[in-house]
């Protein structure tokens, strides 16, 4: 065999493995990542763990696997809980449906003394966003859409507020916002990071999923799809643009294909100072 055909063929069998890790391996891991995050606008710490796009019945992420995600999480301790968005799936190759009236009492096993607050995403508002809310609300979760809740702390006061959907309904900035008194922290969720360019500075953060971080990510050449209208500006991770502050969650499931490569799924356990 001639060099050329060796490498052809090595570079053949490297590919095969990559393919085969991407479908078969990493779709299915799960990990939990810890972050430390200055953020100026917040007067006192405070512990938020993050899920994004469980999309329960793509390959990989059963009703066993959420309930193995809902209890490392909880083991997290952290003070809140947030859920962001796309609890269901909706035509992702070798999925099995799982419906949103078994998906959300697993959810509601999830514990946190400041609560847990969750916002509807595109897959669920295309199933029907209102079935999805009930349940969620039926098993103790807070549901948020324009809408905020403040979090009692002996620590201090802390609001956690949702806006709707951008990509299935409209959002109110102002509305969502509006029952926040001034000078008091706000996190805002938001399925889609794509509101970020019109979150005011008064928001302390904002926490987004939708991206999976692109599910697909390389060394020196990132993701090349993400699912945004701004490319990869919002893809994964802490964000900083003119002092507001983004967290993107990489999330838990995947989407359209069941392929993830150097984007393992993960809860987010954000250690804010």
């Amino acid at each position: 065999m001639g060099r050329v055909r060796r490498v052809g063929l090595g570079l053949g069998l490297l590919g095969l493995g990559v393919f085969g890790y991407a479908v078969g391996c990493e779709p299915g891991r799960f990990r939990v990542e810890h972050h430390e995050l200055d953020v100026p606008q917040l007067d006192v710490p405070v512990t938020v763990a993050v899920l994004a796009d469980l999309h329960v019945g793509a390959p990989h992420v059963d009703l066993e696997h959420l309930a193995h995600v809902v209890e490392e999480t909880n083991e997290a301790e952290a003070e809140v809980i947030v859920v962001l968005g796309d609890l269901v799936i909706d035509g992702v190759t070798g999925g099995d449906w799982v419906s949103p009236e078994a998906i959300a009492p697993v959810l509601g096993r999830l514990e946190a003394p400041g609560g847990v607050f969750a916002v509807l995403g595109n897959h669920d508002n295309w199933l029907d966003g209102v079935r999805v809310r009930k349940v969620l609300e039926d098993a103790g979760l807070v549901v948020l859409e324009n809408e905020a809740r403040r979090v009692v702390r002996p620590s201090g006061p802390l609001w956690i507020a949702g806006l709707a959907d951008v990509l299935t309904h409209d959002i109110d900035m102002a509305a969502t916002l509006a029952p926040v008194p001034p000078g008091e922290a706000v996190v805002l969720l938001s399925h889609s990071p794509d509101v970020f360019p019109d979150v005011p500075s008064r928001v302390a953060l904002t926490l987004a999923g939708h991206t999976h971080g692109g599910q697909v990510r390389l060394p020196l050449i990132g993701s090349p799809i993400v699912p945004s209208k701004y490319g990869g500006r919002y893809a994964v991770g802490h964000i900083i643009e003119e002092g507001r502050h983004l967290f993107v969650s990489a999330g838990v499931g995947t989407s359209i294909l069941p392929i993830r490569l150097g984007v393992v799924p993960r809860a987010d356990v954000l250690h804010l100072r």
